[in-house]
C-alpha cells in the first residue's frame, strides 16, 4: 500500500468510526527501569553528560522497545500510533548535547520502526489498516513568554530557529515513512505556528502533503494555553493550515478536559480528537485513573457527539486504550459542522468592532 493509498484508507476510516490513538510512552519506558546503558547504547557510550530519561534516544539505542511498545498499542485496538520522537528536534536536544545528525536518525528510525509494526498489523488485520503518526513536540523553549521574569522581551531562540528545528524533524519523520503530523502538546501557539510553516514550506518544495494534526494544552481551569488563549482563539490561530484534525491533550484528566472539547467541537471545521491524561497526578506524580474509569468518560464524549478521534496521554497504558476502543466501538463519530464565513479573531485582548 502506497502512502496516498494510506492517507485515503485513514479518511475513509474517520468517516466510518472513531479513530483510536495509542496511550502514554512515558510512563511505559519507566516500567522497563532501564539504566544508563540502555539509554547509550553502543554510539553513545562515551558521549558527554547523562542520557537516561532522554526516552527519544531509544529509537536508535533499543529499537526492540520501541517496537514492542508500537506492537502493544495496536493489539490494544489503536488505529494511530505516534513515534517516539516528542523531543527529537535539535533545540530540546541540545538538553543532552546531542548533534543535527543524532536528531535526524532519531527522527527517522523512530518513523521506520513504527511503520513496520503498522505495516505489519494492517496485513494481519486488512479491514482495520493501522497508521503512523510523526510526533512533533512542543519544545523547552517558548517564543510567546519571555525567559526572564525581570525582561518580558528576552527569548532564548528566534522564530527562525525554531522553524529550522521544526523544519529538520518534519524532513526526517516524512522520509521515515509517517502517514501524517503531530504537533502536539502546544503549549506556545507561535512554536506551533513554526513548526506547521516548516511543513507547508516542504510540501511548496516537492514533498507530498500529509494530514497535519494539531493538539494544544490547556494548562489549568482557566481554560487557557499556557500562552493566553482560549480554545476558540487557539483554532482561529492555526485553522490556515486546514487540518485533518484538532483538539487538545496532556495537563488534564477527562472530567476536566470536557468543556475545552466541547467548545473545539463547536468552533472546529475538522476532525477533533482528544487524549487527556488518566486524571490528575497523586502527591507521588503518578496516575491512579484506572481503565475503565477512563473508558467510561470517553464512552459519554463520544454517545454525545463531540469527538472523532479518542486516545490517552500521562498515565495511559495498553490497557486503558483497550478500554476505551472496546467502549467506542459501534459509536457514531462527531460530524464536522459546516460554519459561515465570518470575522475570527485569535488575540489575546477584546477588541470593539465599530
Amino acid at each position: 500500500m502506497t502512502r496516498t493509498d494510506r492517507i485515503a484508507a485513514l479518511k475513509q476510516a474517520a468517516r466510518e468510526r472513531i479513530l483510536i490513538l495509542d496511550g502514554s510512552w512515558g510512563v511505559m519506558i519507566q516500567r522497563r527501569e532501564l539504566d544508563e546503558a540502555d539509554f547509550r547504547g553502543e554510539r553513545f557510550r562515551d558521549h558527554v553528560g547523562q542520557m537516561k530519561g532522554n526516552n527519544d534516544i531509544l529509537c536508535l539505542t533499543r529499537p526492540d522497545i520501541i517496537s514492542d511498545l508500537h506492537d502493544q498499542y495496536y493489539a490494544a485496538g489503536a488505529d494511530i500510533s505516534e513515534t517516539n520522537t516528542f523531543s527529537a528536534t535539535t533545540i530540546a536536544q541540545d538538553d543532552y548535547h546531542l548533534d543535527l545528525q543524532a536528531c535526524i536518525d532519531i527522527n527517522r528510525e523512530g518513523a521506520k520502526i513504527a511503520r513496520a509494526k503498522a505495516d505489519e498489523w494492517t496485513a494481519r488485520e486488512p479491514h482495520k489498516p493501522r497508521f503512523v503518526a510523526g510526533s512533533i513536540g512542543p519544545l523547552n523553549k517558548m517564543l510567546s513568554m519571555s525567559s526572564d521574569v525581570n525582561d518580558p522581551g528576552a527569548r532564548l531562540v528566534t522564530f527562525d530557529q525554531v522553524y529550522q528545528a521544526y523544519r529538520q524533524q518534519v524532513a526526517a519523520l516524512y522520509e521515515g515513512g509517517v502517514d501524517l503530523y503531530l504537533i502536539e502538546t502546544i503549549t506556545d501557539t507561535l512554536n506551533c505556528k513554526a513548526a506547521i510553516k516548516a511543513i507547508l514550506d516542504l510540501e511548496d518544495e516537492g514533498q507530498e502533503a500529509l494530514p497535519i494534526w494539531i493538539s494544544g494544552t490547556i494548562t489549568d481551569r482557566s481554560g487557557r494555553t499556557l500562552s493566553g488563549q482560549t480554545a476558540e482563539a487557539f483554532w482561529n490561530s492555526v485553522k490556515h493550515a486546514k487540518p485533518f484534525a484538532v483538539g487538545f491533550n496532556c495537563a488534564l484528566g477527562a472530567d476536566l478536559m470536557r468543556p475545552h472539547i466541547a467548545e473545539m467541537a463547536r468552533v472546529a471545521d475538522c476532525l477533533v480528537a482528544a487524549y487527556p491524561n488518566a486524571g490528575l497526578p497523586n502527591a507521588m506524580g503518578q496516575y491512579d485513573e484506572q481503565p475503565h474509569e477512563t473508558a467510561h468518560e470517553l464512552h459519554e464524549w463520544a454517545k454525545d457527539g463531540i469527538v472523532n478521534i479518542l486516545g490517552g496521554c500521562c498515565g495511559t497504558t495498553p490497557d486503558h486504550i483497550k478500554h476505551v476502543a472496546d467502549e467506542v466501538a459501534g459509536v457514531t463519530p462527531r460530524q464536522i459542522p459546516e460554519r459561515p464565513k465570518a470575522l475570527r479573531l485569535a488575540g489575546l485582548e477584546p477588541f470593539e468592532l465599530s
